[in-house]
């Protein structure tokens, strides 16, 4: 745990001192700090536990901080670069790289992607775990939502996502979800495997603040 606070804090340190971009090279970014709180809820028949990230954005700084997330007792850091613009049609596109330590200890590439047009939203995050224990422990996970917002503060869609966070007889979960949201406050809640396997839920509630 130690190690990753360090890590975090130096990578926030090193940030505060980085020179500030032109005009031309912001173009598509805020200049301020961006926070983003994300506490997910999974609910099983005989179990319970919370997966919290945190995210700073910056520009085209992207830092993220999660535990629980890909593995029991784990602990991830993450380094992003944020290429974003568009006007109908929206996106962010952030690759990261990120260290974790606790039950499992490794390195990952990861990415990020929000596409975003006239009401429909693809959302994907990705990451492949290379684990210090041996080739026989790396890992490929997902995560994916395609939703439609029929207004500002509600949407709805399906969801995929690929863990080892828990076993199941699915390699891919699949589920629907619903979800709303109020200025910096979202909730969302999810349903997976209705009809393939034991279904569990997950809600999310998300804390956005921008400066």
């Amino acid at each position: 745990m130690k190690r990753i606070a360090f890590f975090c804090l130096a990578i926030i340190l090193a940030v505060q001192y980085f020179p500030a971009m032109s005009q031309e090279e912001d173009t598509n970014h805020t200049s301020g700090w961006n926070h983003n709180l994300v506490i997910s809820s999974y609910i099983f028949s005989d179990d319970f536990f919370i997966i919290p990230v945190y995210q700073i954005n910056k520009g085209w700084i992207h830092l993220e901080a999660r535990y629980y997330y890909e593995d029991e007792n784990t602990y991830s850091a993450w380094f992003g670069y944020n290429f974003s613009g568009g006007k109908n049609f929206e996106y962010n596109i952030t690759p990261m790289v990120g260290g974790i330590v606790g039950n499992t200890d490794g390195i990952a590439p990861g990415l990020e992607l929000d596409f975003l047009f006239y009401g429909f939203e693809f959302y994907s995050e990705s990451e492949y775990i290379f684990d210090f224990d041996g080739k026989e422990e790396y890992f490929y996970y997902n995560w994916t939502d395609f939703t439609y917002s029929p207004l500002d503060w509600l949407w709805f869609g399906v969801s995929i996502q690929r863990t080892k966070l828990y076993d199941t007889d699915l390699e891919i979960q699949r589920g629907l979800l619903l979800g709303g949201g109020y200025r910096w406050f979202g909730l969302s809640g999810y349903l997976y495997n209705i009809g393939w396997d034991e279904p569990y839920g997950i809600i999310i509630l998300t804390v956005s603040i921008p400066e």
